[in-house]
């Protein structure tokens, strides 16, 4: 079964890291046609009492001319009864010679906020990051959260598995919590703000 996953709300960066000039940057998964798995395997994470479905995304003879990799991309989408949202990914390679290949990716999560005036982010304090505003200039966070006075494009380096962003004005703390992705990137460009888990 396939499914058009045009408005996906998830945009997977997926490029080479040797080879970023090969495959879109940006939004590579974001317009493609992901099938839905009806016998999905299990996973190593608890999904027994969750909702979840299982999305497959594999390289087109057109990705394949211009990055010569096969590969299967699956997500797991789960959404528990308390309604935790959580993200699973899977990566195999499927090359028929068996030759490696390095990728990057990451979640683009986008969250509704008040003012961005009233964010701040917390647990990223003293942490090493590439600011991408600066030719991706490495520097260490200074402070206790970070708030937003201008526009802010970074990725932080080694961070934790729990960051929390708090909306003053609405009140309420969105805490992201993750697991083998070591870095995070922050990005408030055009006074939107996005957490990218990379």
């Amino acid at each position: 079964m396939s499914m058009e996953m045009n408005y996906f709300l998830l945009a997977i960066r997926l490029f080479s890291s040797l080879q970023k000039l090969y495959v879109e940057e940006y939004q590579y998964a974001f317009r493609r046609t992901w099938s839905v798995d009806d016998d999905p395997p299990p996973f190593p994470v608890p999904t027994s009492n969750s909702a979840y479905i299982d999305l497959i995304l594999k390289p087109t003879e057109d990705d394949l001319k211009i990055w010569p990799h096969s590969f299967e991309y699956r997500l797991r989408v789960a959404l528990s009864p308390g309604g935790d949202l959580m993200l699973t990914s899977r990566i195999r390679n499927t090359n028929a010679d068996g030759k490696p290949f390095s990728f990057t990716f990451a979640y683009h999560t986008y969250f509704k906020i008040s003012d961005i005036s009233e964010v701040r982010v917390e647990g990223l304090e003293t942490l090493d990051y590439l600011d991408n505003l600066q030719d991706r200039a490495r520097s260490t966070e200074q402070g206790d959260a970070i708030v937003f006075e201008s526009e802010l494009d970074r990725i932080y380096l080694g961070t934790p598995s729990k960051i929390a962003i708090i909306d003053h004005e609405k009140k309420r703390t969105f805490v992201v919590r993750k697991g083998g992705l070591p870095d995070a990137g922050l990005v408030n460009a055009h006074l939107s703000f996005c957490l990218l888990l990379k």
